[in-house]
């Protein structure tokens, strides 16, 4: 079996090239960021498989270091805590899963960066629902239509592909887009 090396090269560029239309969102979404750490909020993260992966690294880039030396900023990944995530599943059920740890860490004021390929991810949607309802800003970063949690964000990111990994390199390139312009 032969993998066509460019047509995977080809549609991860049609993907990234697809963030161009976003431009926007995403500058309202660093603004957004910005003043959540000016008025001493934190942002958290969450997702699911890959997406928990990319929390956990956006978090570790902003507590951190991105590219240069600068204050470390607030940032908390609800995926990290095996704990914390094991009791939670086993006591509650995996759908309150971060929506138990909002409760536990989250204030008004505070940025939640929820990850969904689907946009469909039960525990994200309860996250989303908790943090909506306790002033927590949520930001999006979705895929394929953006599924339920498109039109449950505050601000939806949503990478138009059917295809997992297109979308995770869109979402990975977003988190870098945001940790390189907190440090400008």
């Amino acid at each position: 079996m032969t993998v066509n090396i460019a047509g995977i090269i080809a549609d991860h560029t049609a993907v990234i090239g697809s963030l161009n239309a976003q431009t926007g969102d995403i500058d309202r979404c660093i603004e957004k960021m910005q003043l959540t750490f000016k008025l001493s909020g934190k942002v958290l993260a969450c997702g699911n498989g890959g997406s928990a992966a990319d929390a956990q690294h956006f978090a570790a880039e902003l507590t951190g270091r991105y590219l240069g030396e600068r204050r470390a900023y607030p940032a908390i990944s609800l995926t990290t805590d095996t704990s914390a995530l094991t009791s939670i599943s086993n006591d509650y059920g995996y759908e309150q899963v971060f929506r138990r740890q909002l409760e536990a860490l989250g204030k008004a004021g505070d940025m939640l960066i929820a990850i969904s390929t689907s946009g469909n991810s039960a525990n994200i949607i309860q996250a989303v629902d908790y943090a909506r309802n306790r002033g927590i800003y949520t930001v999006g970063l979705l895929g394929k239509d953006g599924g339920k949690l498109k039109t449950m964000v505050d601000l939806p990111l949503v990478i138009p592909s059917n295809h997992t990994a297109r979308i995770q390199e869109a979402h990975i390139l977003i988190l870098h887009i945001l940790c390189e312009a907190l440090e400008k």
